[in-house]
C-alpha cells in the first residue's frame, strides 16, 4: 500500500467524519495538503506531522499515546491554543459518532495505516508508572523536586510578579494575575486575623510570597518550610533583597518534621502532594504544632465525591495521566472527607469556601501567559516540558470551568470548650 494511498485514504475519511458531525475544524497533513482544501489561511486546524502519528493511534487510541504525540509536536494546534481546539468539539458523542462513520472508509483507513511503524520520539515513556506516594521525606522530595525543581525561569515566565503558584483571588473576574494574586495573599492574613508580634508556619510555602507578604504588612515572623531546593534559593534571595531577615525565615524541610508552636498555620497547596492514606499524618503534624487559640488555614483543590470511598479512589484516565506526568504521587481529596479529618484530628471548622471558578480563571492566565511566551519556555526547559505543562494549564482550567475539580478553602482552630474568639461576622475580611 504506497504513500500515496494512504494519504488520500485518510483525506477522505477526515473529509467524510468532519461532514457528519458539522466541524468546522481543519487538518493539515504531513505532505502541506489541507482538509478541506478551501480552509481559511487563519482558521483552527490540527496538524499532523507524519504518517506514523496516525498508525499510533489507530494501534492505541488511548490518552497516552495522544500526550506523546503532543509533546513530541506531530500533532499540533495551528492558528489556536487548546481551548480554541475545545471550544470546536462537536456536540455528537462520541457513540453516535462512530455509527455514522462510512464503515468500509474505515476499515480501509485502519488497513492502510495499522501495519506502518509509529515513529518517534516518545518522550514520555520513560516517566515510572503512576502511583500513590508513601508519605515518606524521602519520596516527599523527590516527587516535589520532579515538578517545582524545573527552572526558576521558566515559572517566572508566567507566574505573576510575586510567584504565587497557588489559586489566585478574583475581586473582579477580569482582574489580572498580579491583581488576583495579591488580593489572594491579602484575604489568607485576613481570614488567619494576623496580628503583629504573631508566628506564622507556611507549610509547603512555594517561592515564598505569602510568608513575605505577611511579614512585611501585618508584622508576623514567619517560618517557611518546602521541599524545592530552588524555591528555598529564590526565597532566600528575596527574603534579603526586601530586608526581611530575622523576620522571614525559609527552609528545606519536610512539613512532618516541623517543630514549634505557631500562632497561625497556613498550608496553600499542599495536601495534592501528599497523598490520602498520609493525611492522618498531614492533620496531626497541625495539631501538634498549631498553639491551643491559633487557627488553621487550609487550601486545597478537591474532587467531588462519590457514592463510596472505593469508587473515588478509582482514578479517571486523565486525572492518571495528570500524576503521571506533573505531580507524582499527587492525589485529590473531597471536602466532605477534608471535614470530616479536621474533625476527627480535633480541630472545629469555621468556615468553607469554594474558588472553582477563581481557579479555572487562575489556570487560564497561566496558559496564556506561558504560550505567549512559549520560545523563551522552549530555551529554558525545552519542547517536551513546555508542551506539557501547555497541555496541563490548559486541561485544569478547563476541568475547573467544568465542575470536575474544586478549589476549598477552610478555616479551623483546635477544639476546645468555650468561645471560639473570632468576629461575629465576615464583615472584616471585605472591608
Amino acid at each position: 500500500m504506497g504513500t500515496a494511498q494512504r494519504l488520500a485514504t485518510f483525506k477522505r475519511l477526515i473529509a467524510h467524519a468532519r461532514e457528519q458531525i458539522g466541524l468546522d475544524l481543519g487538518f493539515v497533513l504531513w505532505d502541506g495538503s489541507i482538509v478541506p482544501a478551501d480552509l481559511a489561511a487563519d482558521a483552527v486546524a490540527i496538524s499532523i506531522a507524519d504518517e506514523g502519528a496516525v498508525a499510533a493511534l489507530i494501534r492505541r487510541p488511548n490518552m497516552e499515546t495522544l500526550s506523546n504525540l503532543w509533546v513530541a509536536a506531530r500533532i499540533d494546534i495551528r492558528n489556536g491554543s487548546i481551548f480554541d481546539l475545545v471550544a470546536q468539539r462537536p456536540k455528537v458523542r462520541t457513540k453516535k459518532f462512530l455509527k455514522s462513520l462510512d464503515k468500509r472508509l474505515l476499515l480501509e483507513t485502519v488497513l492502510r495505516f495499522l501495519f506502518l511503524p509509529r515513529g518517534g520520539p516518545w518522550p514520555l515513556e520513560t516517566q515510572p508508572d503512576e502511583r500513590p506516594s508513601d508519605g515518606s521525606p524521602e519520596e516527599n522530595k523527590k516527587n516535589i523536586g520532579y515538578h517545582y525543581d524545573v527552572s526558576n525561569a521558566f515559572y517566572a515566565l508566567w507566574l505573576d510578579k510575586e510567584m504565587v503558584y497557588t489559586c489566585a483571588y478574583c475581586t473582579d473576574w477580569d482582574n489580572d494575575i498580579d491583581r488576583m494574586q495579591q488580593d489572594k495573599l491579602e484575604i489568607i492574613c485576613r481570614k488567619l486575623r494576623l496580628k503583629p508580634g504573631e508566628h506564622m508556619l507556611d507549610v509547603g510555602c512555594g517561592w515564598g510570597a505569602l510568608s513575605c507578604y505577611a511579614a512585611q504588612h501585618y508584622g508576623v515572623t514567619a517560618y517557611a518550610v518546602t521541599l524545592s531546593e530552588q524555591q528555598v534559593a529564590y526565597g532566600q534571595e528575596k527574603i534579603a533583597r526586601l530586608g526581611l531577615q530575622g523576620r522571614v525565615k525559609i527552609e528545606l524541610k519536610d512539613y512532618s518534621t516541623v517543630e514549634g508552636q505557631f500562632d497561625k498555620v497556613a498550608a496553600i497547596g499542599i495536601q495534592e502532594h501528599i497523598g490520602i492514606d498520609n493525611y492522618p499524618k498531614y492533620y496531626r503534624t497541625i495539631q501538634r504544632v498549631l498553639k491551643p487559640d491559633g487557627l488553621f488555614l487550609h487550601h486545597a483543590i478537591t474532587r467531588p465525591a462519590k457514592r463510596d470511598e472505593r469508587t473515588f479512589r478509582r482514578k479517571r484516565a486523565e486525572f492518571a495521566l495528570l500524576t503521571k506526568y506533573i505531580f507524582p504521587g499527587g492525589e485529590l481529596d473531597h471536602i466532605g472527607n477534608t471535614v470530616a479529618m479536621l474533625e476527627r484530628n480535633g480541630f472545629e471548622v469555621h468556615d468553607v469556601e469554594g474558588w472553582r471558578e477563581h481557579y479555572q480563571r487562575t489556570c487560564k492566565h497561566w496558559h496564556d501567559r506561558l504560550l505567549a511566551n512559549y520560545d523563551a519556555a522552549v530555551r529554558e526547559v525545552g519542547t517536551v516540558k513546555t508542551r506539557l505543562w501547555l497541555v496541563y494549564l490548559a486541561a485544569c482550567s478547563i476541568a475547573f470551568e467544568r465542575n470536575g475539580v474544586c478549589l476549598y478553602q477552610t478555616l479551623s482552630s483546635k477544639r476546645h470548650r468555650g468561645p471560639s474568639g473570632l468576629p461575629p461576622t465576615r464583615a472584616d475580611l471585605y472591608r
